[in-house]
């Protein structure tokens, strides 16, 4: 009895045993896995450069302000393909100025290289106590006319300037981006060889606040739908002629801080302006911590994003809503970028 008594106690602790066995085999087999994984991983770990190179091109770049390492800026001459009239259009071109002397000087030097023989220059300041003033005194005699008073913002600025100007062809430049060489030559020549041509853009550097280049917007051409949902189109690089601006009212909206440029873009494509993308670089867009851009994209930004988006569609979408939208140009802004990398040297490209 006392024989039969322990074997009784005994079974417990067996299947005990067996069932802690079969549990803890997954744990076994996935510390396993995790080991193979390690080793693999370490052993793979230095050709993971050539594999984000890989894959890099199937990546968009729209809407990426930091794509790559620093480098020195190389900014291509971009030259028309004809000169195709004699008489040179005038161009209208302001810039809204508030506390960005560190960055105005390049900004005005950029447009007046242009050596642009019509040009009307003016700038339009918020009354910066900066060195801005200073800056702006220095180029007096090469601008057009610059002032220097208190507004509500970059808006009334971009207004403000623009009614002292009388140009055919009309677009303002922030103080801390740049005009790349032969833009004003290629902007006109596009006119001048298009009349039926409304609004013109073109492609874009990214640049850090030292104007090293950190990447580059390649534009797919121009499609009226996608503006209903994102704005790619690279401000310093868009200009348009006066009588799309007369026929939309003039002026921006100066209730916008951040999306002025995309209302008045909506503006221009609801009045049936013809839109044009120019396949050059046009523009150097500055990327910086006290930009504008940077500083409020994730506040007043995306509150202004989505009332023109619930203008336009009655709603506001979400984000998965926008992406499926925009996925088919931005398929198309992959296959163009591509294209220029393989054009590039292998150093060159990212």
């Amino acid at each position: 009895m006392e024989i039969e008594l322990q074997e009784y106690k005994k079974i417990p602790k067996k299947w005990l045993a067996k069932f802690f066995a079969i549990i803890n085999r997954p744990y076994q087999l996935l510390g396993t896995f995790r080991i193979i994984l390690h080793i693999a991983f370490s052993a793979f770990r230095p050709l993971c450069p050539i594999f984000r190179h890989v894959a890099a091109p199937f990546k968009p770049r729209l809407g990426n302000l930091n794509q790559y390492a620093p480098r020195p800026m190389v900014p291509p001459r971009v030259i028309p393909k004809t000169q195709s009239s004699t008489i040179f259009p005038k161009i209208s071109l302001i810039t809204p100025s508030f506390k960005q002397g560190n960055f105005i000087e390049n900004t005005i030097t950029s447009v007046l290289d242009q050596e642009y023989p019509n040009l009307e220059y003016f700038i339009q300041d918020g009354g910066s106590q900066d060195e801005t003033i200073s800056i702006l005194k220095k180029f007096e005699a090469k601008l057009t006319g610059w002032v220097s008073e208190k507004d509500t913002g970059q808006s009334q600025a971009i207004n403000r300037g623009f009614a002292r100007t009388t140009g055919e062809i009309m677009a303002w430049l922030n103080s801390d981006d740049l005009l790349l060489p032969g833009a004003l030559s290629t902007v006109a020549d596009y006119f001048a060889r298009h009349p039926d041509v409304d609004v013109v853009y073109g492609d874009r550097l990214l640049i850090d606040r030292n104007g090293m280049e950190i990447g580059r917007w390649i534009m797919p051409g121009h499609d009226n739908t996608v503006l209903s949902w994102a704005d790619y189109i690279p401000q310093e690089t868009l200009f348009w002629r006066r009588r799309i601006w007369d026929k939309t009212g003039a002026q921006v909206d100066e209730s916008f801080r951040f999306a002025m440029d995309w209302d008045l873009l909506i503006r221009f494509r609801d009045a049936g302006a013809n839109f044009s993308h120019i396949p050059r670089f046009l523009g150097a867009f500055r990327v910086h911590e006290h930009q504008k851009t940077s500083a409020n994209i994730n506040g007043i930004g995306q509150q202004e994003m989505s009332r023109i988006r619930e203008k336009i569609l009655g709603r506001v979408p979400d984000y998965k809503e926008i992406r499926n939208a925009v996925l088919p140009y931005l398929s198309r802004h992959m296959l163009r970028d591509l294209a220029f990398r393989m054009r590039q040297p292998l150093k060159r490209a990212h």
